[in-house]
């Protein structure tokens, strides 16, 4: 599939009673770069060895271009999955954020993954550039890559397609977000779930979906609930899927965190109530 002149995504189906429930919408690779010079490849996804087959199925496709680089935008096993047989079937360089750098680097052995510098540019091919820019809060290692020719940001799990993200740090998710919007981006190409054609809405979107979390979890603290679960029952669907739950109390265990941390709420044990004064 192509996308741009030069982003293509091979898009790999996940089952929806499994843990594709995660990824509503499946997973995409992508290729970037021209098939007649050279490309990089984004992202490796899960380990399977079926997945890797349809991503070096896809590279035939292409033609067999010259693959100059895989870039990881973070650490998560569903996106360095297979990397090693990737890395040495295109006989490449892998670049990621510094903090994953020695985990690959054990994985992969010394001299084939290298740091990458915040804000660095990236040659892919056809005279296009990626420039990296950390995005740290879905995990602490997450970096995305704009191509300022197209206006294309791959936002690895910063922002997906079908669904909200899960945060580690949201305070840091919430700075990365406004790094994202002000690329203002015409597309997005997330890790999961369909191409973004209006990216610089969905960013703001994002943003105001969690603004918006954030007063329904304050809210509920008001009312007397003070547990992570009581939260979830409060400011979420009722019709919430039982495999989804655990995402939700940890999506609220970050705003709970950001809220302590900024000294709007504060902690006893393990319940929240909202700060006075």
């Amino acid at each position: 599939m192509q996308i741009t002149k030069n982003v293509y995504a091979t898009h790999i189906e996940e089952d929806p009673g499994s843990f594709g429930a995660m990824h509503p919408g499946g997973t995409h690779i992508y290729f970037v770069g021209d098939p007649n010079d050279h490309m990089v490849v984004v992202d490796s996804g899960e380990p399977y060895r079926a997945w890797t087959k349809q991503i070096l199925d896809f590279h035939v496709e292409l033609g067999k271009p010259r693959i100059s680089a895989i870039l990881i935008t973070h650490g998560h096993g569903d996106h360095i999955g297979g990397l090693d047989r990737l890395q040495e079937e295109f006989g490449c360089v892998v670049r990621c954020h510094p903090k994953l750098e020695p985990a690959l680097t054990h994985r992969l052995g010394q001299g084939n993954v290298v740091k990458l510098r915040s804000r660095e540019s990236v040659a892919t091919g056809g005279g296009v550039n990626l420039r990296a820019y950390f995005t740290p809060g879905h995990e602490v290692d997450h970096v995305a890559y704009y191509m300022a020719a197209e206006k294309v940001v791959f936002s690895g799990d910063t922002i997906l397609g079908n669904s909200s993200s899960s945060v580690r740090n949201l305070k840091q998710y919430m700075n990365s977000l406004k790094i994202l919007a002000g690329l203002k981006p015409d597309i997005l190409c997330p890790g999961h779930g369909q191409i973004i054609k209006d990216g610089t809405a969905r960013v703001y979107g994002y943003i105001r979906h969690r603004t918006e979390r954030e007063d329904q979890v304050l809210a509920a603290l008001a009312s007397g609930v003070g547990s992570v679960d009581g939260i979830v029952t409060a400011v979420y669907p009722r019709n919430l899927r039982r495999n989804l739950r655990g995402a939700a109390a940890r999506n609220v265990r970050t705003h709970l965190a950001k809220l302590t941390e900024e000294g709007r709420v504060t902690e006893s044990q393990a319940t929240y109530t909202v700060a006075r004064g």
